[in-house]
């Protein structure tokens, strides 16, 4: 196995346990917070399975940023650019993801403080037993 392959299995197999650990504290855990922690988890590893797709394992040598260098020989630096740049629209749209991920989180976290006020436990299984 080459390395890049190596690394490439280790980073799929912790995006799985990062996946079954957020889906476990979604589903699992009472607590609302726990569960605000679980969909923080989940959404940082779709992210991270994002930029993971975009990425593009060079043949030679190390991946490039997606910004042409030499502009004197055209159709050499696009030949070049496509086999070493690493897509950018991933990047860009894990960057919009991440400021409404973190708008969400402050507002679910706001709701979260505001049924603590109202009911006096942030734990599901509670609130179910005082609305009956």
């Amino acid at each position: 196995m080459e390395f890049p392959v190596i690394v490439a299995s280790v980073i799929v197999v912790s995006l799985y346990v990062n996946l079954g650990i957020a889906l476990y504290g979604i589903f699992a855990r009472p607590s609302l917070v726990k569960k605000l922690l679980a969909i923080t988890i989940l959404s940082d590893t779709a992210n991270a399975f994002a930029v993971l797709v975009g990425y593009r394992w060079p043949r030679t040598g190390t991946p490039q940023p997606p910004v042409l260098m030499n502009t004197t020989d055209y159709n050499e630096s696009i030949k070049y650019y496509v086999e070493h740049a690493v897509d950018p629209l991933p990047q860009a749209l894990v960057l919009t993801a991440i400021v409404i991920g973190l708008a969400v989180t402050l507002f679910i976290a706001f709701i979260i403080i505001q049924y603590y006020r109202l009911h006096g436990t942030v734990d599901v299984r509670k609130t179910k037993a005082l609305s009956r």
